[in-house]
């Protein structure tokens, strides 16, 4: 069995050694701040801080709002991981811990998010999901693609939908309702859907091709 690195050993380490890192540019919406607290406090269960040494204290180059829920809470101390890092290797970590990331698959989100709303309502679920309770309850009603799609002029090509899923409110709705409904006017498509992918893609070629020009022009 492989031994844990000591540089990846978890310390527990009190809540007032740490200082935050002062060019970290991460940042959390009250909201969603929230609902972290919340989560903690319902499990006592969060991701180690990862930290460096900085003189008598431990600068954090991840998990500054773990830090703020956790002091929040009343917590006395904090588990944390130790690396030995310099300033620009510091500054790396900084720009890509908060914001590499996969994406999630969207049929497993969709019966993730139902299997949650089975055993609880989408109200109490968002308090601690980083999504609205209207969110929650359209996405658990949705279902995946099961079969591929159709592509148009390119239907001979092994192709399957990719859905894409947003909320837009009642004014931002009848904006992209009405390019819509304009755009599908010259689709051949059989299907309403099908030709709105059609109509959706349209919109966004002619918004490229529009912003390739004004490139040109400057």
């Amino acid at each position: 069995m492989r031994e844990l690195s000591i540089e990846n050993r978890i310390s527990r380490i009190a809540i007032e050694k740490f200082v935050s890192h002062p060019d970290n540019p991460n940042r959390m919406s009250k909201s969603n701040f929230a609902k972290l607290v919340r989560n903690i406090e319902r499990t006592g269960r969060y991701e180690p801080l990862l930290v460096r040494p900085k003189g008598d204290s431990f600068q954090i180059i991840n998990g500054y709002h773990r830090w703020q829920a956790l002091q929040q809470l009343g917590y006395k101390t904090a588990d944390a991981i130790v690396w030995e890092v310099n300033d620009r290797d510091t500054d790396i970590l900084l720009a890509t811990l908060n914001r590499l990331g996969g994406s999630d698959v969207l049929k497993k989100k969709l019966a993730l998010l139902s299997r949650l709303n089975r055993q609880t309502r989408a109200r109490d679920l968002a308090k601690l999901l980083p999504l609205t309770r209207l969110q929650i309850e359209r996405l658990s009603s949705l279902k995946g693609p099961a079969a591929p799609a159709k592509c148009g002029r390119f239907a001979n090509q092994p192709c399957f939908a990719n859905p894409l899923v947003f909320f837009v409110n009642d004014k931002q709705q009848k904006i992209v309702e009405d390019a819509l409904s304009i755009a599908r006017k010259n689709q051949s498509e059989k299907t309403k859907a099908a030709k709105n992918a059609a109509a959706l893609t349209h919109i966004a070629q002619h918004f490229i091709k529009e912003n390739n020009q004004l490139k040109c022009k400057m």
